[in-house]
C-alpha cells in the first residue's frame, strides 16, 4: 500500500508516541521524574547542565544527578518533537476537511489533547510527581496514540478489502471490544497497583523493594487475578481470528494481541517474584500500549468489513 504524506507522518506520530510511552518508562523505573525539578526549563536552565559545579545558585546541589536529569530533559525533548509532528500532521489533514472530515477533526482533537498533555506534564513536576496526575498522563497519552490511529485508518480505509461474514464480524466486533474495555479495566487496577507502590518507595523509611508489591495488599492480587481474564478473552479473540476467518491480516493481529497478553503475564510474574527489576517494568508499560494498539486496529478494520459488506 502506497502512504501519501499525510499517512507517512501521522504513522510516524504514532509510532513516536509509543516510543514516548517506552522513555515515560525509563523515566518512571529510574526514579528520574524530578530529574528536573522545575518546568518548563530545567533547574532554571533550557539545556540542563552536566556538572554540579553549572548549577544555578538558587538550587539545592543534592537535588542534582546528571544521569536522572538527562533522562528528564531527553523525555520532555521527545514531548516536544512530537508536539511538532502532530502540529505537521493536523496542517496535512486539512485537504480532508471536505471529503474526509474524519481524519480533519481527528487530527485537530489530537492536536488539543497534546497540548493538555504536555500542560499536565508540567503540573506532574510542579505537585511533585502527584500519583494520580502520573496516572492521568499515561491514560492520556493511551488515548493520543489512540486518537491518531483512528486519524491514520480513516486516511487509508478505502485501500482495505475485507469481506466476513455477518455472524463472524459481529463475534470480533463483540469480543474485541470487550477486550479492550477489559484491557483498560486492567490498566486502570495496575496504575493504582503502581500508585501505592509510589507512596511505599517515598516513605520516611522505604521497605526493601523486594518487598513493595507483597505490600501492596488486595489491589494487587485483583490485578493478578484479572489477568486470567484479560487472557481468556484474548484466547476467545484469537480463536475467532485465527480459525473462523480465512483473513491473513486479522489472523496475525489476533496472534499478536494473544502474544502481547502471554508477553505482560510474563513481565507481571517477573515482577512480582524477581523485586520488581526496571526493565520488566518498561516492558509491561509499553506492552500495555501495543496492546491497546492492537485492539484497536483490530476493531478499526472488522468495522470497516462490516461498512464494505452493507454497500454491496
Amino acid at each position: 500500500m502506497k502512504l501519501n504524506r499525510y499517512q507517512k507522518v501521522a504513522l510516524t506520530t504514532v509510532g513516536a508516541t509509543i516510543f514516548l510511552i517506552f522513555v515515560g518508562g525509563l523515566v518512571r523505573a529510574s526514579g528520574a521524574g524530578l530529574g528536573c525539578p522545575d518546568w518548563p526549563r530545567c533547574f532554571g536552565m533550557w539545556i540542563p547542565p552536566t556538572a554540579v559545579a553549572d548549577l544555578p545558585a538558587r538550587f539545592d546541589a543534592t537535588q542534582f544527578n546528571v544521569l536522572k536529569t538527562w533522562t528528564e530533559y531527553i523525555n520532555r525533548l521527545i514531548g516536544v518533537i512530537i508536539g511538532m509532528l502532530i502540529i505537521v500532521t493536523f496542517v496535512l489533514s486539512v485537504p480532508y476537511r471536505k471529503k474526509e472530515p474524519a481524519v480533519f477533526y481527528s487530527s485537530g482533537a489530537a492536536l488539543v489533547l497534546v497540548l493538555i498533555q504536555g500542560w499536565l506534564g508540567g503540573q506532574v513536576v510542579i505537585t511533585g510527581l502527584s500519583e494520580w496526575l502520573i496516572t492521568l498522563h499515561m491514560l492520556l497519552a493511551m488515548i493520543i496514540m489512540m486518537t491518531l490511529i483512528y486519524a491514520v485508518f480513516k486516511a487509508s480505509e478505502k485501500q482495505l478489502e475485507l469481506e466476513l461474514p455477518l455472524k463472524t464480524r459481529r463475534w470480533l466486533l463483540g469480543s474485541g471490544l470487550l477486550l479492550l474495555i477489559i484491557t483498560f479495566v486492567q490498566l486502570s487496577i495496575g496504575t493504582q497497583v503502581r500508585e501505592v507502590i509510589d507512596l511505599l518507595k517515598n516513605m520516611d523509611s522505604p521497605p526493601a523493594r523486594n518487598l513493595w508489591i507483597s505490600k501492596v495488599g488486595s489491589v494487587d492480587e485483583l490485578h493478578r487475578s484479572f489477568s486470567w481474564v484479560v487472557l481468556l478473552s484474548g484466547g476467545i479473540l484469537f480463536y475467532i481470528s485465527r480459525w473462523r476467518t480465512e483473513n491473513p491480516l486479522l489472523s496475525k493481529l489476533g496472534s499478536w494481541i494473544l502474544g502481547i497478553i502471554l508477553l505482560q503475564i510474563a513481565t507481571g510474574v517477573g515482577l512480582y517474584y524477581l523485586g520488581i527489576p526496571p526493565v520488566y517494568q518498561v516492558v509491561h508499560l509499553v506492552g500495555v500500549a501495543i496492546l491497546i494498539a492492537l485492539e484497536f486496529i483490530l476493531l478499526l478494520v472488522v468495522n470497516r468489513a462490516g461498512e464494505q459488506s452493507s454497500s454491496e
